[in-house]
């Protein structure tokens, strides 16, 4: 069996490859090479100067990726594609080929992966790291061939390895998905990954979320990032160290519950869904006067909230219509700030309690009735949907169109109203982007 081990070096974010070292290799020696400086075409960033120390003019009249094409094919035809994160490596010289029309295939191997599974117990298996833990020295950190040569004695080291071969053909297997993982990626975190409805969580070495998403089916979606060819997936991927997840027995819960991780942790990778848009709520509240008023504000500032609205239009129009049936003011209903009298364009029904006609306490009534009219009106509605197991059920809950939450209740959990179900409510906030995934969904009461 042949194998190729290779490193390439880039100018970092638009990732155009600076240097290709590629070293043919039989199983027991190295029987060809072939090191060359590559003309990205594009400027050389200063920080990725600083960590290769391969500038712009040591590059200037080195050949194009074109110009060696030929050369990378011949030395790596009927070979195994070998590197430290191969992914890498190897979806870099593809998007090279790619960009002269021309497909670049090869089996591959990673040699994190590998050592990762043969030689287990290291701290880190970053190929500095691991190369200091196994007394490989690197001649040239950083630089294509130093890289790649360190990666050779490594894969010596490892196909002396009592498990070698087995693993070697495992990892070969069209149907192993090890070649498709994250280098830093165990593989026991995606095996236990199930194949059910829920979210998942992308973690970066430090524990930090960088993706969250939703699927039908877990372990199929999560997968699908690992072959995808997007930039951003290989950029997230690359980061990739742990997956975390959370079950929600339909593709319902899974888009809601998705919607509030997102929005709670603001992930780098989940750019278009971090909106947050404003939520506006009536409220009320009495004055130093002992003057009741109905009054709207964004949802974050309103105190006991009667009403939630998505926009700012809506909830002054629904406090226009309460101002107008119980004959309120339109000063103490925040309908016309700044005057001394109410005089509203269109609601004409004061009594004077703006201008000392009314007594307190009679108008006070009024907002009572108001407020009472509110809560007698509310519409429970409620979402049936299926749990996460076969014992349990799942529900949606809605108030007035606003979403409250969800929740999860065993089947042999007994149910006598809609107010029970409240008990076993998991609140969550309200958004426009909720509203868009909640509308238009068949209405099933639970009880």
């Amino acid at each position: 069996m042949m194998y190729t081990i290779i490193d390439v070096e880039t100018t970092g974010q638009t990732n155009r490859i600076t240097e290709i070292s590629i070293f043919k290799f039989d199983g027991k020696k190295v029987v060809d090479e072939f090191t060359s400086l590559v003309n990205p075409e594009s400027v050389i960033p200063y920080y990725i100067t600083t960590l290769t120390g391969i500038d712009n003019a040591m590059v200037a009249n080195a050949p194009t990726f074109a110009e060696i094409a030929q050369q990378v094919l011949d030395i790596t035809e009927d070979t195994i594609f070998v590197a430290h994160n191969v992914n890498f490596d190897y979806n870099v010289i593809r998007n090279e080929f790619k960009a002269i029309d021309k497909d670049f295939r090869r089996k591959k191997l990673c040699t994190i992966r590998l050592s990762r599974k043969l030689i287990p117990g290291h701290k880190s298996y970053s190929l500095g790291k691991i190369s200091k833990d196994l007394n490989i020295t690197i001649e040239g950190r950083h630089r294509a061939r130093g890289d790649a040569e360190a990666t050779v004695t490594l894969f010596k080291i490892l196909l002396a390895q009592d498990d070698a071969e087995t693993v070697f053909n495992s990892f070969l297997k069209k149907t192993s998905k090890e070649g498709a993982l994250p280098s830093h990626l165990p593989t026991e975190v995606f095996n236990k990954i199930p194949n059910t409805p829920g979210i998942y969580y992308f973690k970066n070495k430090k524990g930090k979320i960088i993706y969250i998403g939703k699927a039908i089916d877990l372990k199929k979606r999560v997968l699908s990032h690992f072959y995808s060819k997007t930039q951003k997936s290989l950029d997230m991927c690359r980061e990739t160290a742990d997956i975390d997840f959370e079950l929600s027995g339909s593709e319902l819960l899974a888009l809601l519950m998705e919607d509030a991780a997102i929005k709670q942790h603001y992930p780098e990778y989940n750019q278009l869904a971090k909106r947050n848009l404003k939520n506006y709520a009536v409220f009320s509240y009495t004055d130093r006067k002992g003057i009741m008023h109905l009054a709207y504000n964004t949802l974050k500032s309103s105190p006991n909230p009667l009403k939630i609205f998505s926009n700012i239009r809506q909830c002054r129009a629904y406090v226009e219509e309460l101002c107008f049936l119980f004959n309120l003011c339109p000063k103490y209903c925040h309908l016309q700030e700044g005057v001394a009298a109410c005089n509203h364009h269109k609601i004409s029904s004061c009594n004077g309690i703006c201008r000392d006609n009314e007594a307190p306490e009679a108008y006070n009534q009024r907002v009572n009735l108001a407020i009472q009219h509110i809560k007698d009106v509310a519409e429970l509605t409620i979402l049936k949907e299926k749990g996460r197991t076969e014992e349990e059920e799942a529900f949606v809950l809605l108030k007035n169109g606003t979403y409250m939450g969800y929740g999860f209740i065993d089947k042999t959990e007994t149910i006598k109203n809609n107010e029970d179900i409240e008990n076993y409510l998991i609140p969550q906030k309200d958004n426009l982007d909720i509203q868009k995934i909640l509308r238009g969904v068949k209405k099933q009461k639970l009880v």
